[in-house]
């Protein structure tokens, strides 16, 4: 056994019995005594440890230097009492910790000193003075922030309150985290009895307030609700927010939100009360789910699904906990690689333990896949299909978005889809319109173009019925209603998924393939996009694509609006869309080419008949600059009951900057043809070079029905829902 002497806490306290404590009742209860017991000195013995207790030595130097500064809470997000009180509870959390490892009373002097005033100020405050539409806290502008502080400081207050005096103790217990916790449950019993993230904050918070104070009926609040029934509480939480699949039901930007909490509160209860098996429940799912959230993302950073801002990564304090303990309890050596990515871990044991065995070589590759993620507590709600090119997270990756509602952070996007190549983001997602925590910026709430353009369908890469957005907008009637996964499947041919939605519109059925097409001597693999709509009458369909880069080329004739700017509709996000051009493209020239860093992208379209092409930019009617400018496209087709839109993106070629040199900006597809049968609809592919690649896809999902189709005098057979068929040299 190493002489460092870092214990891990869950191993340790194996056999401690529910809600042990010492005869005082006042021994840390995550991380003990014998556990926290190693010196500076020994602490410095591996890298990623000893930068993480230098940053955090740090910070928590600053906040002593700067004094107690504990204001009283004026500012939403972003504004200076908000900000003051999230470096507090930060500051109480590093310092506890400190003191723990390195024994230097002047930490837990800090934190004392920190927790009494504000046990002087917390009983004097009532509702938040910014609250708007949200729940109100005391110390911030919605209680959320609150339970985010408890969970943060209850964690350094565990760590000293040993060493307190027992009027400190009795102080702080009963004017901080005693009448917090109240607040935070019954005080607010229709936050805290649901299912949702606040709810799993606050269940984490009051939880571990339990714990920490030897209160067993917060801790029995925490795990099963108000009325202590299981309808809510922490455990109906794991049951009802993630899939089978450890999918969170709110979408990737939240899952990260959402996992501190649960493996944070998951770690005390499996120190506290190891017979609950909290990491074994439902199959152990919490540890699925920390897979799951790597899973979710590109080079690192997640995919920016419903309410989600674009720069969230795993360098993150959620994941960094998350990694440490999900390593603790699986000692799974892909997560170190995940690890060695951030360059950070947490000063805990567990983050001890991610530090020892990366220094000691035992990291291996974090094995990014195509895989369908199922979405719903049963897995019946859709989900997520992720199609990558290879094991890496910067392999090409498209995804469908398959999925759910996503509750009040959901858009009104049903069988979306993004595409990440080359490094960048291609066909892209507008996430959420937010600033957060930038004052100036509606106190870093969500704006009101959250509403206006990013939850609005057209502001997705999806069907548009008649300028409106699914379920009318209304995200409680969206949330009773999923796509319907009809297939999916990932061979070297191709990686394929097929969903479809009814109800979205009314009278409107959509269905789409999506085929992530590997093509020998092309930079990526192609992408084939098939929506098929059967409506009960005629209506306006728009199928948008949000793109980045810069247009290059574009095949057919257009009508540009060179000397003013018309805006396209006057709601349901159209008011935000300038029109810059129009066109009318046939089946032989309707491609849009575009370059994104050094490489090309042309996108094929296969239009219905009659069919035009809208080129815009969003951030129209937008006075306060609120709106990044992004552009898109639109093909539209009007007074059209059935329609099929089939198209291509394909990436070529390369752009030297340096060199002054391009190579490949020409598409080499030669020509891109559709034809509908009795029971299939097959696309073909031509190739400049002479190869062709027919794709077959069935209206059937049965694997073993048997399928039949001559194509320019070639007859098909296969089984199934998809098949591929190359010809040409090579084949």
């Amino acid at each position: 056994m190493t002489r460092f002497a870092f214990l891990l806490a869950g191993s340790a306290l194996l056999a401690t019995p529910a809600l042990a404590q010492t005869a005082s009742g006042t021994q840390p209860t995550l991380f003990r005594a014998a556990e926290m017991a190693a010196t500076a000195k020994e602490a410095t013995a591996y890298p990623l440890f000893n930068a993480e207790l230098k940053r955090v030595r740090r910070e928590v130097d600053k906040a002593i230097k700067a004094g107690v500064v504990v204001p009283v809470p004026k500012d939403p997000g972003g504004g200076y009492t908000h900000e003051q009180h999230k470096r507090n509870y930060t500051a109480i959390y590093g310092a506890g910790l400190l003191f723990r490892i390195t024994g230097e009373q002047r930490y837990a002097d800090f934190a004392r000193a920190e927790l009494l005033e504000y046990a002087r100020l917390y009983p004097t405050l009532g509702n938040h003075p910014a609250a708007s539409d949200q729940r109100p806290g005391r110390l911030f502008w919605q209680s959320l922030n609150d339970a985010v502080w408890a969970v943060y400081a209850v964690q350094g207050y565990d760590a000293i309150r040993e060493s307190l005096s027992a009027a400190d103790r009795a102080t702080i217990d009963d004017k901080v985290f005693r009448p917090m916790a109240s607040f935070l449950s019954a005080g607010q019993a229709e936050e805290f009895d649901q299912i949702h993230n606040h709810a799993t904050w606050a269940c984490a918070a009051v939880g571990m307030i339990g714990y920490t104070l030897r209160d067993k009926d917060f801790v029995e609040v925490a795990l099963k609700g108000l009325k202590r029934d299981g309808k809510f509480g922490f455990l109906a939480q794991i049951d009802q927010l993630f899939s089978p699949d450890g999918y969170y039901v709110e979408g990737p930007y939240y899952q990260r939100y959402a996992m501190l909490p649960f493996v944070l509160f998951a770690r005390f209860i499996e120190a506290n009360q190891p017979e609950q098996k909290i990491f074994q429940h439902r199959d152990g799912v919490l540890l699925k789910a920390i897979r799951t959230s790597i899973q979710t993302t590109y080079d690192g950073f997640f995919f920016p699904f419903n309410d989600a801002m674009p720069d969230k990564s795993l360098k993150t304090d959620e994941l960094y906990q998350s990694v440490a303990i999900g390593y603790e309890v699986t000692k799974d050596p892909a997560l170190l690689s995940i690890a060695q990515w951030q360059g950070r871990t947490v000063l805990t044991p567990d983050g001890l333990m991610v530090a020892r065995d990366l220094a000691a070589g035992k990291a291996r590759p974090f094995p990014f896949a195509s895989q369908f993620l199922s979405d719903g507590p049963k897995g019946e709600m859709g989900g997520l299909a992720i199609m990558r090119s290879g094991p890496t997270d910067t392999d090409q990756v498209l995804v469908a978005k398959n999925a759910a509602m996503g509750m009040g952070h959901g858009h009104f996007d049903k069988l979306n889809w993004i595409l990440y190549d080359n490094g960048h983001a291609i066909v892209t997602d507008y996430g959420a319109a937010r600033f957060l925590n930038v004052e100036s910026k509606d106190g870093g709430r969500y704006l009101k173009e959250n509403e206006t353009w990013a939850k609005q369908t057209v502001a997705h890469n999806t069907l548009v019925v008649n300028e409106t957005s699914n379920f009318g907008g209304k995200w409680k009637v969206g949330d009773k209603l999923a796509p319907k996964q009809l297939f999916w499947a990932s061979t070297p041919q191709a990686t394929v998924s097929t969903a479809e939605m009814t109800g979205a519109y009314p009278g409107v059925r959509y269905r789409r393939t999506l085929i992530q097409l590997p093509v020998d001597g092309i930079e990526s693999p192609m992408i084939v996009d098939l929506l098929d709509v059967t409506g009960d009458k005629p209506a306006t369909y728009d199928l948008p694509l949000h793109y980045a880069g810069q247009i290059t080329a574009i095949g057919f004739p257009l009508q540009s609006n060179t000397a003013e700017r018309p805006v396209l509709g006057k709601a349901n996000g159209y008011q935000h869309i300038w029109v810059d051009a129009t066109g009318t493209p046939t089946e032989a020239n309707g491609a849009v080419t575009w370059i994104n860093d050094n490489r090309f992208y042309t996108y094929r379209m296969l239009a219905p008949a009659g069919a035009s092409v809208i080129l815009g930019e969003s951030g129209a009617n937008d006075p306060r600059f609120n709106l990044r400018r992004e552009p898109l496209l639109i093909e539209r087709v009007t007074n059209a009951t059935n329609a099929q839109f089939v198209n291509l993106l394909e990436p070529h070629g390369n752009y030297d900057a340096g060199e002054e040199k391009t190579t490949a900006s020409n598409s080499r597809v030669k020509g891109f043809t559709h034809v509908r049968t009795s029971d299939a609809d097959v696309i073909t592919i031509r190739l400049a070079d002479g190869r062709a690649i027919t794709l077959a896809i069935a209206f059937s999902a049965d694997a073993n029905a048997a399928h039949s189709a001559t194509v320019d005098g070639r007859k098909l057979d296969w089984k199934g829902h998809f098949a591929r068929f190359d010809t040409g040299k090579g084949n």
